[in-house]
């Protein structure tokens, strides 16, 4: 099956690329090696995440984002606006598309004749001119988001357990949305969670699901599954305790079942 998600690469170039991204991003770069990757975000003043990638880190110099949803175009032409003086060189790279390929060390990166490969511990995902969507489950139920089409700015680190992923650091310097990230981390207060779901259907991601009247789902990734569907989603809190034994969603005019899966 070709791939669903195309590979939208942003690239940082010059002596001050590593020091740029310290500063705008929320994960902490000094526990990454070259040949390494992280997760990563960027997030706004009010802690909202504006982007969410793989932040690999190539040498000294240079570093690539590979976006978990949204368009390097677009995000290039924002951090553009934060170099100011800084040695760093923006740019949006040729997209390309996701592979799958044999498994590969958890954040290792290599680079296989001009390509990128990314070590994801039971595969790899390699950017290529083709891609397939053989990847996407797997990391669906590790719990690895991806932004919906329209997500980016409207949710926070914690309902997406970027903390779990190490895409937020509480160890290093201010960077945009830092105070909201320590808050939410030290006093909690989040009323929405990211939990893995099956569908009773195959919906699209993006699409929010209302239960009671409310918007209490809103679905980032769904991947066929098993004759129906399996997804990750940001869901309020208020709903979790039906998850186990399941709960019929409306989304539109139809209605949906929707039960826990385990992460």
């Amino acid at each position: 099956m070709p791939s669903t998600y195309n590979a939208e690469l942003v690239s940082l170039e010059g002596a001050d690329a590593i020091a740029f991204a310290q500063a705008q991003f929320s994960s902490n770069l000094a526990s990454l090696a070259d040949g390494q990757w992280q997760f990563s975000a960027w997030l706004d003043a009010q802690g909202r995440v504006r982007a969410l990638f793989h932040l690999m880190r190539l040498d000294e110099q240079r570093l690539r984002l590979l976006l978990r949803g949204g368009e390097a175009q677009a995000l290039a032409a924002e951090l553009q606006r934060y170099v100011f003086r800084a040695k760093v060189r923006v740019a949006a790279l040729p997209v390309q598309q996701v592979a799958t390929t044999t498994a590969m060390a958890l954040q290792a990166v290599v680079s296989q004749e001009d390509t990128l490969v990314l070590g994801c511990g039971s595969h790899g995902l390699r950017l290529a001119a083709e891609g397939d969507d053989e990847w996407r489950l797997p990391q669906l139920r590790a719990g690895w988001p991806w932004l919906a089409p329209g997500a980016g700015g409207g949710l926070l680190p914690a309902w997406l357990d970027l903390g779990k992923l190490g895409a937020t650091a509480l160890d290093k310097g201010c960077y945009p949305g830092q105070e909201i990230v320590a808050r939410m981390h030290y006093r909690g207060g989040s009323k929405r969670h990211l939990h893995h779901l099956r569908l009773s259907r195959v919906l699209a991601p993006g699409d929010v699901l209302e239960a009671d009247g409310q918007p209490v789902i809103q679905l980032l990734d769904v991947v066929p599954a098993d004759g129906a569907a399996e997804a990750l989603a940001v869901v309020h809190d208020d709903t979790q305790a039906g998850l186990a034994a399941g709960v019929e969603a409306i989304h539109g005019s139809g209605a949906v079942f929707v039960q826990a899966a385990d992460l």
